[in-house]
């Protein structure tokens, strides 16, 4: 179970309450100006205006707690610095590819460890995959006037994405073939069936293939009591039915993914 809910929240043009004066509060400040939205440091005019985030940086706990109470029985969401317990959201360690983001959040456990993960991604990720993903957009009325059932649509772009394909997004060059990619796009396969024998119940212990295709299933065929860890791996929008040679054996489209559970 994860204990936060990973959301994009957009502010651009928004007011958004930043509390405090301290070098706490100026980081705040920053990071909501950089996403667009409008420094409000009043905290009535905030109340009144009806603004919904809020960032509390004072340097005396009981004023920021406080403050916090006060402004959530308002209705606002709050973040307190370096008081994780008195937080509705944190704010991740950001990588900026734009409009790719990339956030690493650890709950308030330690914003260093975020920080340095993020720093590890930095050297991975290529600048690239901003310009990616505005010409995926760009191209997106001839992506469904190509493949217009979403289905088949997501696994061209499965397939065009993943390693080694022809838009890979750790390729610099990937962005350039968008055009060239649906110009001569071939159809990917109707109906595709593979089957995964797991022996434990840490997704860690997936290999590469196995969380490919949990990835990448549009049918789930649940032989025996799979761990909910292992199935967090798959799709969200993926079906899950119970296995049956019937169930195996009937014509669907998509990936369909055996999933068969033995422990050791």
């Amino acid at each position: 179970m994860i204990n936060s809910l990973p959301l994009f929240h957009r502010i651009n043009g928004h007011k958004v309450l930043v509390l405090g004066d301290g070098a706490a509060a100026e980081p705040k400040r920053r990071l909501v100006e950089r996403a667009g939205g409008i420094v409000e440091a009043d905290m009535q005019r905030a109340l009144d205006e009806g603004v919904r985030l809020a960032f509390v940086a004072y340097e005396d706990s009981w004023a920021c707690e406080n403050a916090a109470i006060n402004l959530r029985c308002a209705g606002m969401l709050v973040n307190v610095v370096d008081m994780p317990e008195l937080c509705d959201f944190t704010t991740p360690s950001i990588l900026d590819r734009d409009p790719v983001l990339v956030a690493v959040g650890t709950g308030g456990a330690s914003a260093g460890l975020a920080k340095h993960l993020r720093l590890r991604l930095e050297a991975i990720l290529p600048q690239s995959l901003g310009r990616l993903a505005k010409a995926l957009q760009n191209a997106r009325e001839r992506l469904h006037a190509r493949f217009p059932e979403a289905g088949e649509r997501r696994r061209a772009l499965d397939e065009a994405l993943s390693a080694g394909g022809a838009l890979d997004p750790f390729d610099p060059s990937a962005p350039e073939r968008v055009e060239s990619w649906l110009d001569g796009a071939h159809r990917p396969a109707a109906s595709q069936s593979e089957t995964v024998e797991l022996w434990s119940d840490d997704p860690e212990d997936l290999t590469l293939r196995h969380a490919r295709l949990l990835g990448e299933a549009d049918t789930l065929l649940l032989d025996g009591a799979i761990p909910e860890a292992i199935l967090n791996r798959s799709r969200a929008d993926a079906s899950r039915l119970p296995f049956s040679e019937e169930e195996r054996d009937r014509e669907r489209e998509g990936l369909t993914v055996v999933l068969r559970y033995e422990p050791r």
